[in-house]
């Protein structure tokens, strides 16, 4: 689309980011992926400045934007992994206030819901719940949010904070502790059982990752018109629906037409979530007009996904 904002994503090769990408080139929009070598602090923080620096030459009066969907921790982190993200991302925020480029900038932050409202109570929760995180995960979840408002008040760039629910779909890293659709799924495709750690009354939200990456474009191509230059805005992205375990097996089962193979187990990660996490979202209403897809399409929409790639190869049996 000529004359659009060009957009950087970080974290392309991610679930959000994947999605996100291939959204916007549908739209037709400049986007670039970030490419960081994530294992080396000084020398991401070094990609990720130059990516900036880059995209807001070519983006002169028209201004851009950046999508943050990076992020490698899960509940069951060690204090040690969660510690060096922690550290990489306020390394990343200090350098990038320091380009003073962030001004034409509207950014925005993928942050984790059930990682911050996990201790609170009386759901469902909106953005007036005040957070309360019961794990290490949920805490460095809201040290970012705070590393990212900084980017606002002392960067002036627009900000917007997208405190997400379960996403799934197509993209999934099968090799994390998260996922529960996209797990059961392959264990429907390859006639192995997958465990499940929590009780069958556990309640999730459970957002299609295509519908998340809608949200966060339409977020961030409108964020003029709630957000002033140097003005942060938190929101919910959720379906606003949500389902229990027991339910969620039920869709699975209606998908495939057969039962799922699970091992129910005791883990002490247990602890670290919540039973129930049923989400609304109060602000910026308008951002959530378009119809979410249903749950059984989703597990479809997933299931072709990743029998395409266990056909390739590209994933294993």
């Amino acid at each position: 689309m000529t004359g659009s904002r060009p957009a950087l994503v970080v974290g392309a090769g991610g679930l959000l980011g994947g999605a996100l990408v291939r959204h916007l080139r549908f739209s037709g929009r400049d986007v670039r992926a970030a490419v960081v070598p994530w294992r080396d602090r000084e020398s991401a923080v070094s990609a990720l400045r130059d990516a900036v620096l880059a995209v807001a030459d070519d983006a002169g009066e028209r201004g851009y934007e950046v999508a943050w969907c990076a992020g490698s921790s899960v509940t069951s982190s060690s204090a040690a992994s969660l510690a060096d993200e922690r550290a990489l991302v306020e390394a990343a925020v200090d350098a990038l206030l320091a380009t003073g480029a962030l001004g034409a900038a509207r950014v925005f932050l993928a942050s984790s819901a059930g990682g911050v409202y996990a201790g609170s109570s009386e759901p469902p929760y909106d953005e007036a719940t005040a957070p309360a995180p019961i794990s290490g995960y949920g805490e460095l979840k809201l040290a970012t949010e705070e590393a990212f408002r900084r980017l606002a008040v002392e960067g002036g760039a627009r900000v917007l904070i997208g405190r997400l629910s379960n996403l799934y779909g197509p993209g999934q890293d099968l090799g994390k502790s998260q996922g529960l659709v996209s797990h059961l799924v392959r264990a429907q495709l390859t006639g192995q059982p997958v465990s499940v750690y929590v009780s069958m009354d556990t309640l999730r939200d459970y957002l299609f990752v295509d519908d998340a990456a809608a949200k966060v474009a339409d977020g961030l191509a409108d964020l003029d018109t709630v957000a002033a230059p140097g003005a942060v805005v938190v929101k919910i992205l959720a379906s606003q629906r949500s389902d229990s375990i027991a339910e969620l097996l039920g869709e699975v089962r209606r998908v495939f037409r057969s039962r799922p193979r699970l091992l129910v187990q005791a883990s002490g990660h247990a602890a670290a979530q919540a039973r129930d996490l049923r989400l609304r979202s109060v602000v910026w209403p308008e951002l959530d007009a378009r119809p979410v897809t249903p749950l059984a399409v989703g597990i479809h929409r997933t299931a072709l996904a990743l029998d395409a790639l266990i056909r390739a190869g590209s994933l294993a049996r």
